[in-house]
């Protein structure tokens, strides 16, 4: 029971660690890594790092080659596009479904929470801390929507599009912006308007879209 537990905690642990890395980009979008390299890299044996290798491969982050160890997957523009498209549909469905569930002020405390997160981060110019609280804002988003297929498939997703963020966040004006949508989106499901939640959030994603792939094909920061 304990070993269990322990082996469990490991996995976990290797797949925290390994995203981390992958998201800085100290491990590159196209290097190679044998499960003996990451297994000294993290001080934790094999097994661990094979289990997370095969969830990060879940979520699009590698892909595991026969007596290779793991590649780390490339981002292409194209690639890009594609997932905002899909993300954007299922947002917007679940703040369109949220806002027909009649929520009340607790309910939605979460969400109040990432907002106020995010005006305080943005005032404190602490843009790490602001990704947090944008990424717990969408996370929230989509559970409110009380659909879980599109919260599992919305998952997959995600952490494409928090990957490439990651590349431009010191690069983008501030996000006063997206704050402000975040808050509209809020004020059409507090009110119940499905309506005004689904169009301000489907116009905030688009022009998310489009702003975060300017910046990557202008400075070439994803692989063609």
């Amino acid at each position: 029971m304990d070993g269990t537990a322990k082996v469990l905690s490991n996995t976990q642990r290797a797949v925290e660690e390994l995203r981390a890395l992958i998201f800085s980009g100290e491990l590159g979008a196209g290097t190679d890594h044998l499960e003996s390299e990451l297994a000294d890299l993290l001080g934790m044996s094999r097994t661990p790092i094979r289990e997370a290798a095969l969830i990060l491969e879940a979520q699009g982050l590698v892909e595991m080659r026969p007596r290779k160890g793991l590649r780390v997957l490339s981002l292409s523009p194209a690639d890009m596009r594609d997932v905002y498209e899909v993300l954007t549909e299922l947002e917007s469905l679940a703040a369109e479904n949220a806002a027909r569930c009649g929520y009340s002020e607790a309910d939605l405390a979460v969400l109040a929470q990432a907002i106020d997160d995010m005006d305080r981060a943005l005032a404190g110019e602490d843009m790490k801390s602001w990704a947090a609280a944008d990424d717990l804002f969408h996370a929230e988003l989509v559970r409110l929507g009380n659909n879980s297929r599109v919260e599992a498939i919305a998952k997959m997703m995600v952490d494409q599009v928090r990957r490439a963020r990651a590349l431009t966040l010191h690069m983008r004006p501030a996000p006063t912006k997206s704050n402000a949508d975040h808050r509209g989106v809020f004020e059409a499901i507090r009110v119940g308007d499905p309506v005004e939640a689904r169009r301000i959030h489907y116009a905030h994603r688009t022009h998310a879209k489009e702003m975060l792939l300017g910046f990557l094909e202008k400075f070439r920061l994803l692989h063609l």
